[in-house]
C-alpha cells in the first residue's frame, strides 16, 4: 500500500495546517492535531481519486528525509504517514473468441500480469491516444477557423 506524508503547521492565530509535499493542492486544516489528521485522510483520498479520474499518474511518494532537508518544510510540528485509499475497482463480465484468450493468456504469461491488468493497461492507453487524436482535431478545427 502506498503512504504519503503529510506535514502539520500551525501559526498563533490559525488552525492546525496540513499539507502533501508530494501533492501540490492537496492541503486540509483543523481546529485540533486530530481533527487535521482525520481531515488529511479525507483530502487524501478525494485528491487521489481526482488525479486518477483525469488520467494522471500518482507520484512515487517521498521518504520523510527528503522532505525534512527541504528548507520550505522545516517549520512542520509533524509529520504524519497516510495510507493512500486503494483505488475503486468493479468486476465485470466480458467475451472474447477463444482464440483471442490464447493470445492474451501468452502475452499475460511474457509480462506477468493479470488478465486483468493487462487488459486495463491496453484500455488505458488506447484511450489516451483517443484523446490526443482529438485534441489534435480540435486544434486543427480552431486554427482552420481563424481570421486572415
Amino acid at each position: 500500500m502506498t503512504s504519503f506524508i503529510a506535514l502539520i503547521r500551525k501559526d498563533k492565530q490559525s488552525d492546525y495546517g496540513v499539507e502533501f509535499p508530494d501533492l501540490p493542492g492537496c492541503v486540509t486544516a483543523g481546529k485540533t492535531m486530530d481533527e487535521a489528521t482525520h481531515r488529511a485522510e479525507e483530502v487524501l483520498a478525494l485528491h487521489i481519486e481526482g488525479l486518477l479520474e483525469d488520467g494522471a499518474e500518482l507520484p512515487l511518494p517521498s521518504t520523510l528525509d527528503d522532505i525534512v532537508r527541504t528548507p520550505r518544510y522545516k517549520n512542520a510540528l509533524a509529520a504524519i504517514v497516510v495510507p493512500a485509499p486503494e483505488p475503486k475497482v468493479e468486476r465485470v463480465n466480458v467475451t472474447f473468441r477463444q482464440s483471442f484468450l490464447k493470445k492474451l493468456d501468452r502475452a499475460v504469461a511474457r509480462t506477468g500480469l493479470s488478465r486483468s491488468s493487462l487488459l486495463a493497461q491496453a484500455a488505458d492507453k488506447f484511450i489516451v491516444e483517443i484523446d490526443l487524436a482529438a485534441t489534435r482535431q480540435e486544434r486543427r478545427s480552431s486554427i482552420a477557423k481563424r481570421p486572415t
